[in-house]
């Protein structure tokens, strides 16, 4: 059983295919590894294994006929508690939502899961509405890190990275609005993947906008494209979804990055301070694309920091979120969230469009430069996991979380997809992301570029113990 848990979605379905062990033996395992680390970790707030067990008796008895329902059929898998899941609550990290109704709705992501015969294993931790990079909440605590129990696993989405980090499930979905995938994968030594914006539906629409992306969250991106695979298609619900893609994820990865024009800016032109170690593991990783015959080159994208401008839009949607709250129910709110609710109410229709006019600007600026290049290469932060429990680095001087995620947020604001892979550890042993950027609908590339690190070995990074102690 054990065993079962190292194992990627890719080689679960193979061994299912075979024969070689059955869709209730992964589910178990999966589970049990689930329980082990929840007291250290904390990545789950709800686990099902009633529910999860019997879908994975259903999906063996169709695997034994020779008739799977699709393409994950029996792989174990999880979903950030932002996303709707029919059967229970989602509280989105708030004590302001309450557990009573019917919740009777997937989200379009988790219904495409669920039509592929995934099996659900639970709901995994988010910090309240998903507002900052870092995962704690009033209704969870302290998310921490797989590799340093006293460090964050990052976030939003970082009960859902600790999880795969740790083989409770190879799977999770995530969500993105300025790093959520991006920032807890790379502080926890996953792959993850923000795909252009609308490519995987969204429903209900995010108070955050056309910010938010849904994303998988995997082993390493074989995973994750086949994940893309089931995901993808449209939904009638997302009215700025996008159409059917054009291929397979999957069968895309294939091609290698010979030829591919990438260019590589370690500091977006001195805009960043990245720390030395960080800087050097993103390097070797990028050495590894040139040694594959890519076209390297050192060039950095005509753009600012467009914080101020994400501000106005991230601390609106906060404000949006939270506008149906009473006095006494904002109360309950993390007090980061109060405060970025307070400065987002202030802001005019002026201000929000003054902030949309700096994001059409970048949009632009970043598709001309992807007519010269076909991926960006940055690093996915500039620094590796700080203590547990606070939105900043200690000592840091910084006051909000996009202070230490340069590189991600922007790539929201634009829409493009982005990706980071772990590309080795600094010298405290805890995992580098390394991220690819893509032209917008330039997902394929970007899934591409990222497999071929982890087929010459450029990608990945030792698993963290699997059994961390409190």
């Amino acid at each position: 059983m054990t065993e079962l848990t190292e194992l990627t979605a890719v080689r679960l379905v193979e061994g299912y295919r075979k024969g070689e062990f059955s869709p209730v033996d992964a589910v178990r395992a999966a589970l049990r590894r689930a329980e082990e680390i929840q007291p250290a970790v904390n990545a789950f707030v709800r686990l099902d294994e009633e529910a999860a067990l019997a879908r994975a008796a259903e999906s063996a008895e169709r695997w034994r006929r020779g008739e799977p329902a699709g393409l994950v059929d029996g792989v174990p898998v999880s979903v950030k508690d932002i996303l709707l899941m029919r059967g229970g609550p989602t509280l989105r990290g708030s004590r302001t939502v309450s557990a009573s109704g019917a919740w009777d709705e997937d989200a379009p992501a988790v219904a495409r899961l669920r039509e592929h015969g995934a099996v659900f294993l639970g709901r995994t931790t988010t910090p309240e509405f998903g507002w900052k990079g870092v995962t704690d909440s009033p209704v969870s605590g302290v998310t921490r890190n797989p590799y340093d129990l006293s460090r964050t696993s990052g976030g939003s989405s970082g009960g859902s990275a600790a999880a795969v980090a740790l083989g409770a499930g190879p799977l999770s979905l995530g969500t993105d609005g300025g790093g959520s995938v991006r920032i807890p994968g790379s502080f926890c030594g996953i792959f993850a993947l923000k795909p252009t914006y609308g490519r995987v539906p969204l429903y209900p629409a995010s108070a955050f906008g056309t910010l938010s992306h849904v994303g998988p969250m995997a082993r390493d991106a074989a995973d994750a494209a086949l994940m893309m695979d089931v995901i993808s298609g449209p939904d009638p619900r997302d009215w700025s979804g996008l159409g059917p893609a054009a291929g397979s994820y999957a069968d895309g990865l294939s091609g290698g990055v010979r030829g591919l024009r990438v260019a590589y800016s370690p500091s977006l032109g001195g805009q960043v301070a990245v720390r030395p170690d960080v800087g050097a593991a993103v390097r070797r990783g990028v050495e590894g694309l040139a040694a594959l015959g890519a076209y390297v080159e050192e060039a950095d994208p005509d753009v600012t920091d467009p914080v101020e401008a994400f501000h106005v839009l991230w601390f609106s949607g906060a404000a949006r979120v939270t506008q149906r709250l009473g006095a006494r129910q904002r109360e309950l709110l993390d007090p980061g969230l109060r405060e970025i609710v307070g400065l987002g109410e202030r802001f005019s229709a002026l201000d929000y469009l003054a902030a949309v006019d700096v994001r059409m600007e970048l949009g632009r600026r970043m598709g001309r430069f992807h007519e010269t290049y076909d991926v960006l290469v940055t690093p996915t932060l500039p620094i590796t996991a700080f203590e547990a429990g606070v939105e900043v680095p200690g000592g840091s001087g910084l006051r909000r979380w996009t202070g230490w995620t340069p590189f991600t947020y922007p790539f929201n604001m634009t829409q493009q997809p982005a990706a980071t892979v772990p590309v080795g550890v600094d010298g405290a042993g805890l995992p580098v992301g390394l991220q690819v950027v893509g032209a917008r609908h330039g997902d394929a590339v970007v899934l591409r570029t990222a497999h071929a690190l982890y087929a010459t070995g450029a990608g990945g990074v030792a698993p963290p113990r699997r059994s961390p102690r409190p």
